[in-house]
């Protein structure tokens, strides 16, 4: 799935392997976020122009954040 797709980490990103890595698909609205430290093996969540939105609104919010 994710062979046609062109991934960037973060220009923030840490360098300790905890990012995640962006990817927009040619000739498509979606927006896909994997772990890059997996990288190709990864899971990959792909969404929609709203999708995303909600996605980074709730991560901002620490709603998606692992209970300590």
């Amino acid at each position: 799935m994710t062979s046609t797709w062109t991934w960037r980490k973060s220009r923030r990103s840490a360098g300790n392997g905890a990012c995640v890595e962006l990817a927009t698909r040619p000739g498509t609205r979606l927006t896909a976020v994997r772990d890059s430290k997996i990288g190709d093996d990864s899971p990959v969540l792909a969404f929609g122009p709203g999708g995303m939105r909600a996605f980074l609104l709730m991560a901002k919010d620490g709603k998606l954040d692992h209970p300590a």
